[in-house]
């Protein structure tokens, strides 16, 4: 048996899944009994729903006045294609990824797109590629926070003002957890079951007007689904921003946003959201500290995200094991956690180096992740006991 005491107290909340994230604290279904259930999403009282839902965002982000804001089809994937597919072409592209889903976007410009002038930077897990070879006249896409690796961007200087091109920002784990310069962006996309734990399948599309002006100026050459579709007769689709949605959005989702918008604005809109993750990455980061069995996966503090934190094993036990080993490892020790009831789905994501993921935007209480954390040191003295004896 360990010398680690087994904890007592428990997560009042154990879910640290990195999307579709925690409930809010205080979520309950009966909060959702105002949802316009059967009715039509084009009907007078749904539509202002959904409107509702696009003006309060641009409120509590404190978005550009002139900048549109949309409830669009397949989440934040659905956001961030539609635009690729419908902008780009019109000029040279820089794609930057480091994590999973940026590099989603590279194989969508690569072997789908086939764009002739793309330029490609990846960096490894862990790290941000070298923004400065961004070209001034290029089109950009770019992720704003590696919800995989767990690595944000700190500087924007790199981004150098032009009405001529666009800048598209898939932001989905940083809105509403991190300050965005939204006035150097174009598109701008994240999904309600990221910062706010709401649930998916929605998307959210911010547009700049260069994006607008992009979009009734360039007439790509290739085929467009219905559901990225942003355009009739050469001008911009009003009626989608007014809450027209392209397709059937989910009432019951719409109505969770709207709850979740008034928790945010509960909790100071967004300073007091970013406050919260600020403080649960601060107390992830005085564990390590302390902690020779851990490390971040993100070394450098400046980048580290404050929403999907990720780790490595640092232990020599198993550090030392193939990919293979330290998978099991890393399995082993989510098992018995999930077992307990004290965690769940905080394993690194499935394509990242082996090790932990725990998600620590704003619905998540600063005062779980303190009482996750001797469980963290329990289970992990567990299973490296069982790795001893084997």
């Amino acid at each position: 048996m360990t010398n680690t005491p087994k904890p007592e107290m428990r997560p009042a909340c154990p879910h640290f899944s990195s999307g579709p994230t925690a409930k809010r604290p205080g979520f309950s279904l009966s909060q959702l009994e105002t949802a316009a259930f059967g009715r039509s999403h084009r009907s007078k009282d749904a539509k202002a729903k959904l409107k509702e839902a696009i003006d309060r965002t641009k409120a509590i982000l404190k978005l550009p006045e002139d900048y549109r804001v949309a409830i669009v089809p397949a989440s934040d994937t659905g956001a961030v294609e539609m635009c690729m597919w419908s902008m780009l072409g019109a000029r040279p592209v820089d794609i930057f990824a480091w994590e999973s889903f940026g590099k989603d976007w590279v194989t969508d410009a690569q072997k789908q797109l086939k764009l002739d002038d793309c330029e490609i930077y990846v960096g490894d897990y862990g790290v941000l590629p070298d923004f400065k070879k961004a070209r001034d006249d290029a089109d950009i896409v770019f992720t704003w926070n590696g919800t995989t690796s767990g690595v944000r961007v700190d500087d924007h200087s790199w981004i150098k003002p032009n009405p001529d091109r666009v800048v598209i920002c898939d932001a989905t784990s940083a809105v509403f957890a991190q300050d965005i310069p939204f006035e150097k962006l174009d598109v701008i996309t994240y999904s309600w079951q990221k910062v706010l734990g709401g649930e998916a399948a929605h998307g959210m599309l911010i547009l700049s007007p260069n994006a607008v002006k992009r979009l009734e100026t360039y007439t790509p050459d290739r085929p467009l689904p219905k559901v990225f579709r942003m355009t009739s007769g050469g001008k911009l689709n009003e009626a989608l921003f007014e809450g027209a949605t392209i397709n059937t959005p989910s009432m019951l989702a719409v109505e969770d946003y709207l709850k979740a918008l008034d928790w945010a604005e509960n909790e100071g809109g967004l300073p007091g959201l970013k406050a919260r993750s600020d403080k649960s990455l601060k107390i992830l980061e005085d564990w390590v500290e302390k902690t020779d069995w851990i490390e971040f996966l993100c070394a450098d503090p400046k980048v580290r995200s404050n929403t999907g934190v990720t780790f490595r094993i640092a232990d020599p036990r198993v550090a030392k094991l193939d990919t293979a080993g330290q998978e099991a490892f890393v399995k082993k020790l989510v098992a018995l956690l999930e077992k307990e009831g004290v965690a769940f789905d905080f394993n690194a994501y499935n394509k990242a180096p082996p090790g932990l993921r725990i998600w620590v935007g704003s619905t998540v209480e600063p005062s779980d992740v303190e009482k996750l954390l001797p469980w963290l040191d329990w289970a992990f003295a567990t299973v490296a006991e069982e790795l001893q004896d084997a």
